[in-house]
């Protein structure tokens, strides 16, 4: 991994999880760098109308800046974007936020591969991208998406995942993936720091 990293530059960082994702997160948030120079994008599959628990969590947890994302916004260094329930993220060239009710995409509004596919042909091979514990196959295309345009793919462990159904199918499909387990992932996000 250490190889992988040493000449890899990370522009943004998203992470998509579904059903058991909620922990992982919760584990990683504490242990990550104030110093963080990139964005971080969150897509997870929340139910609308839930208010902005998932934010609120996040901001009680980390010294980086957390708010839910809003159309047009520009992405920036040091702070966290979650996108928000029954919406759709995606990233624009302007590295602005563009928020879309358009149709579900594996049953899911937001679709984190509606998020992986827009910032892969954003930032390429810039781009990294993390994909946690769920129960659909939400995020494989768009991780295949990352992995064609360059972007570093990595994989929770399944034998870590709540419901390892998602990155499993994952795994089966982008066998170049880094694959980490959950209590790894913090260090990993702060060596992307260059």
């Amino acid at each position: 991994m250490a190889e992988t990293l040493e000449s890899r530059k990370c522009s943004a960082l998203v992470i998509g999880g579904s059903a058991g994702s909620l922990d992982v997160l919760l584990e990683v948030f504490p242990n990550l760098s104030s110093d963080i120079n990139f964005p971080i994008i969150i897509v997870t599959h929340r139910k609308a109308g839930r208010d902005s628990l998932l934010g609120d969590l996040l901001k009680n947890r980390t010294k980086l800046t957390v708010n839910e994302a809003e159309e047009k916004e520009i992405i920036r260094p040091g702070n966290v974007y979650i996108a928000p329930a029954d919406y759709h993220l995606l990233i624009e060239e302007d590295h602005t936020i563009s928020l879309d009710y358009s149709e579900k995409v594996n049953y899911s509004r937001p679709s984190i591969d509606v998020t992986f596919q827009s910032a892969a042909q954003v930032f390429k091979d810039e781009l990294v991208c993390i994909l946690l514990s769920g129960s659909n196959a939400d995020g494989v295309a768009g991780l295949k998406t990352v992995n064609n345009f360059g972007g570093l793919v990595v994989i929770q462990n399944p034998n870590t995942a709540i419901i390892p159904y998602m990155p499993q199918q994952a795994l089966n499909e982008i066998k170049s993936a880094e694959v980490l387990d959950a209590n790894s992932m913090a260090e990993f996000i702060n060596n992307l720091i260059k």
